[in-house]
């Protein structure tokens, strides 16, 4: 679970920096249809895999609930955790 945490977390920050960039800029509606669905399943999957992570703490597992860095949050917490 922990490297799903870990691709998720990815996705879930570069996705909403895109989405960011996007309404910033050019503000396109196709990309915005295609990565707010990409950024909204990624968020699910590190509430979801941070839940089920062995080992995660209450706290960690609150973390992932953060939009944007929440995986990374989580990831941060694990590793801190780990020591």
């Amino acid at each position: 679970m922990l490297r799903v945490l870990k691709i998720a977390a990815a996705v879930e920050a570069i996705s909403i920096c895109l989405l960011f960039l996007n309404l910033f800029t050019v503000h396109w509606p196709a990309v915005s249809s295609a990565l707010g669905p990409t950024h909204g399943t990624a968020y699910l999957v590190v509430i979801v895999s941070a839940l089920a992570t062995a080992g995660a703490t209450t706290r960690g597992k609150l973390l992932a609930l953060v939009p944007a860095v929440g995986g990374y949050l989580a990831l941060r917490n694990l590793s801190v955790d780990a020591r």
